[in-house]
């Protein structure tokens, strides 16, 4: 009998690259998504896809109940972004917090194994050192960077209180094929990449100096897996996923390639880079795909010639 896991937000980005590598692996892979991300990215024919809402309490007793023992649960499904949770902070929340809490309650009533939580390095905000590491006092800038970390401690409560054996796993910056280049919200990356095709300017919000810690969905995904398989992690845990690399977003614009257009600056944290010493001694996790590695696999997809 294959053993069983959960993917919520199966269809995403991080969320659908996970199946497909679970799926690899030999996992009996349930994809759980109510598509309110309006990009259903295609899963391999092995990965069974249910449509339903993390906050449907009643919906999710009755997928557990149906699939009996559950080896893991990733818990992806999120409504993603800084700026849409600026401008939607109610609807952002029912989904970001009220959502977890649903599912990590029923996880931990049907007792499933393990819960691995996909957290966000917004919660650290603006530092006044570097690298980030999982010590340091959050300082979440936005409703959304505030709510993952809500997620977090709601994690490690259910450790303690439900005895349902939790990590949460710090992403940042995640990039790679399958990225959404469309709408508002696109990361940066996926962005310049279509604005570069479409031979338009590449648009920089502020003066392109600020950095980030970019690092590849494979990598993300690896960790996940490693997260799920090791006996030294399940209570409550808080790991950085980053490569300790800062890049501002003027040298992404390099690297890609084409004309540039600033606009003016937004609300968002000017500097991240993670410390991944934790990752590496508890997951046995380091990064392996470079950035310049990274962009450059995208750019043949994106049939770029420079």
């Amino acid at each position: 009998m294959k053993k069983k896991v959960i993917v919520t937000g199966g269809v995403g980005f991080i969320g659908a690259t996970l199946c497909g590598v679970l799926s690899k692996e030999g996992y009996e892979v349930h994809a759980v998504d109510n598509l309110a991300g309006g990009v259903k990215r295609k899963l391999p024919k092995e990965v069974i896809f249910h449509k339903l809402d993390i906050r449907d309490e009643k919906g999710l007793v009755r997928l557990f109940k149906k699939l009996g023992q559950i080896e893991c649960v990733f818990h992806t499904a999120a409504l993603p972004r800084v700026q849409f949770s600026i401008a939607f902070p109610v609807e952002s929340n029912d989904t970001n917090v009220s959502g977890t809490v649903t599912l990590l309650k029923v996880c931990s009533d049907n007792k499933v194994k393990k819960f691995i939580y996909s957290a966000s390095s917004s919660a650290y905000g603006d530092q006044k050192t570097m690298p980030f590491h999982e010590e340091m006092v959050p300082a979440p800038k936005s409703p959304y960077a505030l709510q993952k970390y809500i997620g977090e401690q709601y994690c490690k409560v259910w450790s303690g209180v439900y005895n349902l054996p939790t990590v949460s796993l710090r992403y940042f910056n995640v990039y790679g094929p399958g990225m959404d280049a469309t709408g508002a919200y696109a990361l940066v990356i996926s962005l310049f990449l279509k604005l570069r095709v479409e031979g338009k300017p590449l648009t920089i919000t502020g003066d392109g100096n600020q950095t980030r810690d970019f690092t590849h969905v494979r990598d993300i995904v690896r960790a996940n897996i490693l997260a799920m398989k090791s006996d030294k992690v399940g209570h409550g845990e808080v790991i950085n996923l980053g490569t300790g690399v800062q890049t501002s977003v003027n040298e992404i614009a390099r690297l890609i390639g084409g004309k540039v257009l600033y606009t003016p600056a937004r609300l968002e944290p000017k500097h991240t880079k993670a410390s991944n010493k934790k990752a590496l001694k508890l997951l046995g996790w380091k990064p392996a795909v470079t950035l310049k590695e990274g962009i450059g696999e995208l750019k043949k997809e994106f049939k770029i010639i420079d």
